[in-house]
């Protein structure tokens, strides 16, 4: 009984390396066949152009590894902290989120309420900025509970100066466009637009017009939340980024966004299933990655050809 079960395994292994070989070998003949019939852009946009920096630092063309509200995975997100150890990483840009208090001054919070990552319960909304110092953000790390103060923007801003690349999602405030006059005086007040260091991203379409309207140009990505994808909307967007939630992202997709010119950056919603996700949407030439494990997507942009990796999620999620 035990040789069958031993016999079985052993045929069981021997037929899914062929399948992983087969699969590597088509998946290379099928990407390679998708490069080549994508035409050849000649211009280039705004944010591949590469822009390098007093530290010699470069918003690179593709892939870029940028950091989702910082090293998240080693301490607490949205925070100076997090920022720097994610620029230390050598991240292509920072990615963080705005939020306005009551009196007009923007925060870094992705987050409507501090509720889940500080010691306090209100809406940003709800709290001028004197009222928020009072609160600190709180994470736990290695079994430590680590704190530090909630960052203005310009506190942010202020800690690296022209050193990174700025990745910045705005929305609305209480339904209303608010945030994006003060935002583009303050990055022109540090010239960080004219030096080519930020990139706007956001789900609100009128967020991102007037943002065109004030700094035409910023680069722009047009966020589609999760199940939300219009591959219409996408391709007649005026702006060269489109940003997708990773479960929304198929071959076919990226090769229409790319062929209309545009760079696809993805998002991760799922933590426990990023890894799988990312390996998959690399088989597809995505442009971009807001990663919540800076270690991770580098090792796979850096090591793996997105052939087999990919295939293997696929044969797992049927065992």
């Amino acid at each position: 009984m035990f040789k069958k079960i031993v016999l079985t395994l052993t045929s069981f292994l021997v037929i899914l390396t062929f399948i992983y070989t087969f699969a590597s070998q088509k998946a290379e003949s099928v990407s390679t066949t998708t490069i080549e019939t994508i035409p050849k852009k000649t211009t280039t946009s705004k944010i591949e152009s590469t822009v390098k920096n007093k530290t010699g630092h470069s918003f690179k063309q593709t892939p870029k590894i940028l950091a989702h509200r910082g090293a998240n995975d080693r301490f607490n997100e949205n925070t100076i902290t997090a920022q720097k150890i994610a620029a230390d990483d050598g991240v292509d840009a920072l990615e963080m989120d705005l939020r306005m208090t009551k009196d007009g001054s923007l925060i870094i919070m992705h987050d409507q309420t501090i509720n889940r990552t500080t010691n306090g319960k209100k809406k940003v909304s709800e709290l001028t900025l004197d009222e928020l110092k009072a609160y600190q953000t709180i994470g736990r790390y290695n079994g430590e509970t680590t704190t530090e103060d909630i960052p203005t923007l310009r506190e942010m801003i202020e800690a690296f100066t022209d050193t990174e690349h700025y990745y910045i999602e705005t929305r609305l405030v209480n339904g209303e466009l608010k945030m994006e006059e003060p935002l583009i005086d303050l990055l022109n007040e540090y010239h960080l637009i004219s030096k080519g260091l930020v990139t706007i991203q956001s789900f609100s379409p009128q967020s991102l017009e007037k943002i065109q309207r004030l700094a035409p140009n910023v680069p722009l990505t047009l966020l589609f939340g999760k199940g939300k994808f219009d591959l219409e909307k996408a391709l007649t967007a005026p702006y060269p980024i489109i940003g997708i939630e990773s479960k929304d992202v198929t071959l076919s997709i990226v090769n229409e966004i790319h062929q209309a010119g545009k760079e696809v950056h993805v998002y991760f919603t799922n933590k426990k299933t990023e890894k799988n996700e990312q390996a998959r949407v690399k088989a597809f030439q995505v442009d971009g990655y807001f990663t919540d494990d800076i270690n991770y997507t580098k090792q796979l942009l850096g090591q793996w050809t997105g052939s087999i990796v990919p295939f293997l999620y696929h044969v797992q999620s049927y065992l």
